[in-house]
């Protein structure tokens, strides 16, 4: 028997619960800080504390970067700001709730 989603009473496999979490979920903010040593550093915040460590490993594959997710905060090694953006929509977040500064 095939499990049932605790939110919406569907089997998992036609489940869209976590695709509408991520379009109606809160803004995503991505700012570039300097870090030990003046190392740069991206940093995305607002990704939902159940996704963030997906989100995380996917960034790092789609910008071959290394980088953590602690906290609820994703760092990734390097200056990303401009391409982190791309990469978030291709993962299905909605672009209007990414804010990078």
């Amino acid at each position: 028997m095939a499990d049932i989603c605790q939110n919406c009473g569907l089997p998992l496999e036609i489940c869209v619960c976590k695709v509408l979490d991520r379009e109606t979920e809160n803004k995503i903010k991505v700012y570039v800080k300097k870090s030990k040593f003046d190392k740069i550093v991206t940093v995305v915040l607002g990704i939902g504390a159940d996704d963030v460590e997906r989100t995380a490993k996917e960034l790092k594959r789609a910008l071959a970067c290394g980088g953590t997710a602690k906290d609820g905060t994703i760092e990734l090694q390097g200056e990303h700001k401009d391409t982190v953006k791309k990469a978030l929509a291709k993962l299905g977040y909605k672009e209007s709730n990414i804010d990078v500064a």
